[in-house]
């Protein structure tokens, strides 16, 4: 073995044609850019969603719907989820503090109890919100709610 017959090992070259290196590569003159316009010229990017001039598609489909940017985020709690609760922790008296030590809601949470599910037990219940349906099954029990 001499420096005659060295090669690169197998699959390190690629067999495309260079473009850009002269008339004699077959890729000279504007090196497979075409003639003119801003794709052949150097530091050409496409923005996204251009489409060449026509109006693009975010621009054609019209906006529609309306966000209210005063909503009030509850987090909502059925009353089943209070009954097991009070089963679990066997306390008659829940609040905000309650839910989030039980991980149903978080500390910036305002929570709303919903009238879905049954109430078995008394309870006393603090909430930034009620259903009508669940302050009628608490006040049924002889339980109170209370609005923070």
């Amino acid at each position: 073995m001499d420096l005659s017959n060295l090669k690169p090992a197998l699959g390190s070259t690629k067999k495309t044609k260079r473009i850009g290196r002269g008339q004699g590569s077959g890729h000279g003159g504007t090196s497979t850019r075409g003639h003119k316009g801003a794709q052949s010229r150097s530091g050409y990017s496409k923005k996204i969603g251009f489409e060449g001039g026509q109006m693009p598609l975010q621009r054609r489909v019209p906006k529609f719907g309306f966000k209210n940017f005063n909503r009030v985020e509850f987090k909502a709690i059925n009353l089943s989820i209070l009954q097991d609760l009070s089963e679990k922790l066997g306390a008659t008296t829940i609040d905000a503090q309650t839910l989030i030590e039980a991980g149903l809601a978080s500390k910036s949470d305002r929570i709303k109890i919903l009238g879905n599910g049954e109430l078995k037990a008394k309870l006393d219940v603090k909430a930034h919100a009620f259903s009508k349906n669940a302050k009628e099954a608490i006040e049924k029990l002889q339980g109170t709610t209370e609005i923070l």
